[in-house]
């Protein structure tokens, strides 16, 4: 059971570290149009709070996180040329080691806070 989990966590953080290698791909100018325009949704959707299927509908709510988005992330990695991946994953990889803004983290849980408050009172 430890070498399963201790693989998914290694397949999450290269999950992680991919989506941020797609960005940074998508905003180098050696990427090719066409990798641009797929990055971009690839990104947007997996950054996005808004998914397909919601993840509170039991076991499918969380299949288009683990089909689409890796799915996206794979074509993403195809399209983009290997020099410029392997720069992004390497600027990805120092991305991944600097400290967490907490105050960043503090600010979107209050606006998440304060939004389902007001959609509470509005359904009250």
């Amino acid at each position: 059971m430890m070498t399963t989990w201790t693989g998914l966590r290694r397949w999450a953080r290269a999950i992680k570290r991919d989506t941020v290698a797609a960005y940074l791909a998508v905003r180098d100018e050696r990427t090719p149009w066409w990798a641009k325009a797929i990055g971009v949704v690839v990104v947007a959707y997996a950054l996005s709070p808004i998914d397909l299927i919601p993840d509170f509908i039991p076991i499918i709510g969380y299949l288009d996180d683990l089909l689409l988005v890796p799915a996206g992330l794979w074509l993403v990695m195809r399209l983009v040329p290997a020099p410029v991946l392997v720069d992004c994953r390497a600027r990805a990889a120092v991305m991944a080691e600097r400290p967490v803004s907490w105050i960043g983290v503090a600010f979107v849980v209050a606006v998440w806070l304060v939004i389902t408050l007001l959609a509470v009172r509005m359904l009250v």
